[in-house]
């Protein structure tokens, strides 16, 4: 039973991510926070920017993880969310009154309870996954993607007028899930898998994996058409059986146990661990020692070469799966070409979720606000589920995962530069589709990639050091598209009343901002790459000394 119980685990965790990526459906309900508050533009960026300075605390969950049992940390998660958006659902209600400062810290803590719920996450899949950790993230990560889409569903189950639902929903679903799923998560962690059982577990994600494509089909298509409340209770039984299904799906659960009846003859993968790791170590000192050699073979060659080889070579990563403390980590080069790539990218795409809403108002596109909001978690979905690609094709494609950063940022750029060009409906759909899939993928990717370049047993403090440049990134990408949209108000042709409050018209509310944002994301791609070429090598090492599915 004992396989069987870490795939219930995994379940539990697509179920707690799918029902916590409560600061997606921010944009639904940021118009009438602002109404209701009577503040200004940038004044609601600093509340979008204070959800992400949450994350600023995230290590925190990792750090309450080496004194508390997981259920401990989860609960907290979940209560902290509870506070955070509950007493601000009451404020958004007129029940209560508060100032704009205790608003601000309720963004604050509700930010950190998502944080603290995805570390629970990645801490699960890396314990009961060691062989396969990567698809599992990826699976896991790829429903909180899912989240606006369906809270969107119950919103419209239960009162499709009332935008400020979300706030109530937010503040109890994850509590209700995370209450759902302790029973679950009361499970011993799993022993080191046999060979057989690694390619048993494989085909055993490649069949969730098709699961999860089909339910992010489903919730793309629902949420592209209108429909009353009793027709989105049905959507909604549909979708959460969706969810539900891979437990009562008996081949998902039983594979290992007939398996073990079947093959009862393994070879563990931890045999000669020692040998294998000294081995690839001289190998890969070997390498850097020929790559020195070769940039210094000539006279004409050596000068043309210092530079490169300086800095593809100065103190880069020799060896996958090394464990890097965190004052190590802060003196890594490559760690911080990482942040660059994910200040960059992610975390900007991130910004243009949160002011999602207010680009679709100023571009006439108000009662569609949900619809583009829907539309970007359903695309963020299937941009997690992508990330598990250099693992499901390794055999036939076989890149360096951030190679594969590299790649899944360049729409980033594209999207941004294609609203410069045009405000149309089809435009805007089509940025919004390709900035979901460009941030779901690096998301999901990134937890594989720091678990990689930084070690498994640290990700849980480590990534959350990373995403420090979340909150940055929000105040200063968050802030430029405020203040361009505030310059605009002062222009009478391109300003409206409503709700008693000022709303920016025309495109030019936003064209300024989405030029920077188009020039900062190709930053980012130029950063991803430089990180790509750094760790090719130790990538490239790692898969030709057969190691790979013992680090990853």
């Amino acid at each position: 039973m004992e396989q069987s119980s870490k795939w219930m685990i995994l379940i539990a965790t697509t179920w707690i991510q799918a029902f916590t990526g409560t600061n997606f459906d921010f944009s639904s309900y940021s118009s009438d926070l602002k109404s209701v508050l009577e503040i200004s533009q940038v004044q609601l960026n600093y509340l979008s920017m204070a959800s992400d300075f949450g994350k600023a605390f995230g290590w925190c969950s990792g750090v309450s993880l080496m004194y508390f049992p997981l259920w401990v940390v989860l609960l907290i998660a979940a209560f902290m969310g509870l506070v955070g958006y509950g007493l601000q659902w009451l404020v958004i209600q007129r029940i209560i009154f508060l100032p704009y400062f205790l608003v601000f810290l309720l963004c604050v803590l509700a930010g950190c309870s998502i944080c603290w719920f995805n570390t629970v996450c990645y801490v699960l899949c890396i314990k009961h996954f060691s062989a396969n950790r990567p698809i599992a993230l990826s699976l896991s990560i790829s429903f909180n993607g899912a989240s606006a889409a369906l809270y969107n569903l119950i919103a419209n189950a239960i009162n499709s007028k009332d935008d400020t639902l979300y706030l109530l929903l937010n503040g109890l679903v994850p509590l209700v899930t995370s209450i759902a799923a302790l029973p679950i998560l009361w499970q011993p962690q799993s022993q080191t898998l046999c060979a057989d059982s690694v390619h048993r577990e494989y085909l055993n994600f490649r069949c969730l994996t098709i699961l999860a494509v089909f339910t992010g089909l489903y919730l793309l298509i629902l949420n592209s058409v209108s429909y009353s409340a009793q027709t989105a209770r049905i959507l909604l039984a549909g979708a959460l059986f969706l969810l539900v299904l891979p437990v009562i799906a008996p081949g998902v659960i039983c594979t290992e146990e007939w398996s073990e009846l079947f093959h009862p003859n393994y070879i563990s993968l931890e045999d000669n661990d020692t040998d294998d790791l000294d081995m690839l170590n001289e190998l890969i000192w070997k390498e850097a020692s020929s790559m020195n050699v070769w940039t210094e073979n000539s006279d004409g060659s050596k000068e043309k070469g210092r530079w490169t080889s300086s800095f593809l070579l100065r103190d880069r990563l020799l060896l996958l799966g090394e464990e890097h403390s965190a004052s190590l980590l802060m003196r890594r080069l490559d760690f911080w070409l990482y942040y660059l790539a994910y200040f960059c990218g992610g975390t900007l795409v991130l910004v243009y979720s949160n002011n999602l809403g207010q680009i679709s108002e100023s571009l006439g596109y108000r009662s569609e606000i949900s619809f583009f909001v829907a539309l970007y978690s359903a695309c963020s979905f299937f941009g997690r589920l992508l990330s598990a690609a250099p693992d499901f094709l390794r055999n036939k494609m076989n890149y360096a995962r951030t190679a594969w950063l590299a790649f899944a940022l360049i729409p980033t750029p594209l999207a941004f530069f294609l609203l410069v060009l045009s405000g149309s409906k089809a435009a805007l759909s089509a940025a919004t589709a390709l900035v979901g899939l460009s941030s779901g993928f690096v998301f999901s990717a990134a937890v594989s990639i720091t678990s990689e370049l930084f070690g498994p047993n640290s990700a849980g403090v480590n990534h959350n050091i990373l995403i420090t440049n979340i909150p940055l990134g929000s105040l200063l990408y968050g802030l430029l598209a405020a203040l361009v949209y505030e310059a605009n108000l002062g222009k009478p042709d391109q300003v409206l009343i409503l709700d008693g409050s000022k709303v920016c018209m025309g495109r030019n509310c936003y064209i300024q901002t989405f030029m920077w944002w188009g020039c900062i994301s190709l930053v980012g791609v130029a950063s991803s790459f430089l990180l790509f070429l750094r760790t090719k090598a130790a990538y490239d090492s790692q898969e030709r000394n057969g190691n790979w599915m013992r680090l990853t």
